[in-house]
């Protein structure tokens, strides 16, 4: 094989390309973007300068793809830390009990991470980082997509096309130009807006934690993260679902953390001091696209990141399950279905986190099953008896950090641990 095509420099795009370098002589990245020579925000990733969460195992499978890139990131500030003895988490109003998880987590900024990845990316043997170079078009062939079109009007041939342009993937509507079905699409409306504000960060504010995450509760639809990052700073998000998100003058920021499930976040941003300009974000709605379920799909064409999968963001999900889609590019096997039916099983838990714990709340449209039911009045139950048990909330931090099924929190001593806490019996219910 001599060479792959990734559309989309985002990480999704970069990580897809650390893999498939192993695999083709040639790899070419090619973003609509003017990529910038330093870390930087950029016109394609508008959601890059609020909170991003790199959860346990997407930092670990970074890691494979490019070993020693936490190594790096730390050497350029970035703070790592024991994810339940650093961190503090409250969920359904409770704030989870702390130990030692042994799940490390990395704290950096967007611009510093995807910086560091494409340089790393663009030094790999044989794989070319091209900006300013939309894609209008696949070439095809009898059934196999063998090349793209750029804007420039010159062709760019291929082995392999992926597509990891994000949330404006133009996937679907080249599948219809090319006689194919369109893939069917699921969609929770969330209709999430947030906003975030940068503080100076001192070793003493919240005791020394690096991340602080207040969910959003069925009675309180708003939820708000503040995380530690490089060059002394705290980067805080917060989040209101159908259109309720904060205000961003800092009075009214500070008004909008205080209506939050809990003070924590309300308490650090009254005493720390704000630098930088306040931005927003609208999110309307999370979107899978449902390829394995298609019975024709054209050869040497592949999807990942948010072109198949956009997550609410403020579950911290988009990143790491990317760079699982990217690993599954080492799979001998790249023929298009079995790719997609293998990325499902990375995909399904991941989406039904995300949509199960959106449904719960006031607003929110989607189809609220009797199983989602039954599993969110669990979760209440769990949260509860986590407060005061490590072991549970270690369990919890497992499965949100995609180390390990959703299943395990419905295992005999989980269930027992629930029950023995004090919450109220909780029903059993199939995760």
């Amino acid at each position: 094989m001599d060479h792959a095509i990734v559309i989309g420099a985002s990480i999704a795009g970069l990580l897809s390309a650390a893999a498939l370098h192993r695999r083709y002589a040639r790899v070419t990245v090619i973003d609509r973007d003017t990529l910038p020579t330093a870390d930087a925000h950029r016109r394609g990733v508008g959601q890059s300068r609020h909170a991003h969460g790199l959860l346990a195992k997407g930092r670990e499978v970074m890691d494979e793809l490019l070993p020693g890139l936490t190594a790096e990131l730390v050497a350029q500030g970035a703070l790592m830390g024991d994810l339940q003895s650093r961190a503090r988490w409250i969920h359904s109003g409770h704030t989870h009990a702390r130990a030692e998880s042994g799940l490390i987590g990395l704290s950096v900024s967007r611009t510093l991470l995807e910086g560091q990845i494409r340089r790393r990316v663009s030094a790999l043997p044989g794989v070319r980082v091209l900006d300013d170079r939309p894609v209008t078009d696949l070439l095809a062939n009898r059934g196999r997509v063998c090349g793209v079109g750029l804007a420039s009007g010159d062709p760019m041939p291929a082995d392999l096309v992926v597509d990891a342009s994000g949330r404006g993937s133009r996937t679907p509507y080249w599948l219809s130009e090319l006689g194919y079905e369109r893939p069917a699409e699921e969609r929770v409306t969330i209709d999430l807006r947030y906003g975030t504000r940068e503080f100076r960060r001192l070793p003493h504010e919240l005791d020394g934690d690096l991340v602080l995450v207040v969910a959003p509760t069925a009675e309180i639809p708003r939820g708000g993260v503040a995380l530690a990052l490089e060059g002394d700073r705290w980067i805080v998000t917060m989040a209101g679902y159908a259109g309720n998100g904060p205000e961003l003058p800092l009075r009214q920021f500070a008004a909008f953390a205080e209506t939050l499930p809990a003070p924590d976040l309300h308490q650090l941003i009254t005493v720390a001091e704000p630098i930088g300009e306040p931005r927003s974000y609208h999110t309307p709605a999370s979107v899978r696209y449902r390829y394995e379920r298609l019975s024709r799909f054209p050869e040497g064409l592949l999807v990942v990141g948010d072109a198949i999968c956009a997550f609410n963001p403020f579950y911290g999900q988009g990143m790491s399950v990317a760079a699982l889609e990217a690993k599954a590019l080492l799979d001998p096997d790249l023929r298009p279905l079995p790719f997609f039916r293998r990325i499902t099983k990375v995909l399904d838990a991941p989406w039904d986190i995300v949509v199960g714990g959106d449904l719960r709340l006031p607003g929110v449209e989607g189809e609220l099953t009797p199983k989602i039911r039954m599993i969110n009045a669990y979760l209440g139950r769990f949260h509860a008896a986590a407060a005061h048990d490590a072991d549970l909330a270690r369990r919890f931090l497992r499965v949100s950090n995609l180390m390990d099924a959703p299943p395990s929190l419905m295992s005999p001593g989980a269930l027992l641990k629930v029950f023995r806490n004090g919450a109220p019996r909780a029903l059993p219910a199939l995760v």
